[in-house]
């Protein structure tokens, strides 16, 4: 995810020609990998410049097959996060070492999906921290509810709400305003939303968000920040 929103393009392509430099000309390659320089045929720009050639060429370090080969990739259909080199029109840079990734149709859905996420006018924002907390007890045992505020790059608002009922499963939201709607639900996996919380929230609540609840209210106020994190489940950039 981190490389969708860091890539100026996104392309859908087809490896035309895949020639594996020699070691000598390959400095800083890591063991396992071997580096080759590639044409390819741009089947679909899914974000960058309209005016993007049709044939793109780049350098790409590529892991050994499962038997310590030389992988082969002519004809391959590949994904590319990549940024524009200047001056030289037609040549692309791959962004991190998983900048070329075999195409599948579930990649490309997510891909594409939040490349729409990113542009829209209510595109959610980058969390920058956590803000205050609180907890509520309610009047039966085991009831209450849990708000944890976040900070955001853009200073949008942005909650977690947290509710606690006897008898039923715990349940907890997300809030994009300053009033929490009864309506509001997690956000759905593989969003822009979903990645900026799964991979944007620290691992544990900072005791200044909590420094000025009771002690057992703080308690439950962390507890529920860690079912919150335990049900977005592993950030997977």
């Amino acid at each position: 995810m981190d490389q969708v929103l860091a890539a100026p393009l996104l392309i859908d392509a087809t490896i035309r020609e895949a020639q594996r430099l020699k070691p000598e000309e390959s400095p800083g390659l890591r063991p396992g990998l071997v580096r080759y320089y590639i044409v390819a045929d741009v089947g679909a720009l899914i974000r960058g410049p309209a005016e993007l050639a049709v044939r793109v060429s780049y350098l790409a370090d590529v892991p050994l097959d499962a038997r310590g080969k030389p992988p082969r990739l002519k004809k391959a259909r590949v994904l590319l996060f990549a940024r524009p080199v200047a001056g030289r029109p037609g040549e692309i840079q791959l962004i991190g070492a998983t900048g070329q990734q075999p195409w599948s149709a579930e990649l490309d859905a997510r891909i594409r999906g939040i490349a729409r996420e990113v542009v829209a006018s209510d595109a959610a924002a980058q969390i920058t921290a956590i803000g205050n907390a609180f907890h509520v007890p309610g009047s039966l045992p085991g009831e209450g509810e849990t708000q944890i505020f976040l900070t955001t790059a853009d200073g949008r608002p942005v909650s977690l709400s947290v509710l606690r009922r006897p008898g039923e499963q715990r349940r907890w939201a997300v809030a994009l305003s300053e009033v929490v709607d009864e309506a509001a639900q997690p956000p759905a996996r593989d969003t822009l939303l979903w990645y900026r919380l799964a991979c944007g929230l620290p691992r544990t609540l900072p005791d200044r968000s909590v420094a000025a609840m009771e002690p057992l209210d703080a308690a439950t106020a962390r507890n529920d920040y860690a079912f919150v994190l335990s049900s977005l489940g592993p950030c997977e950039r």
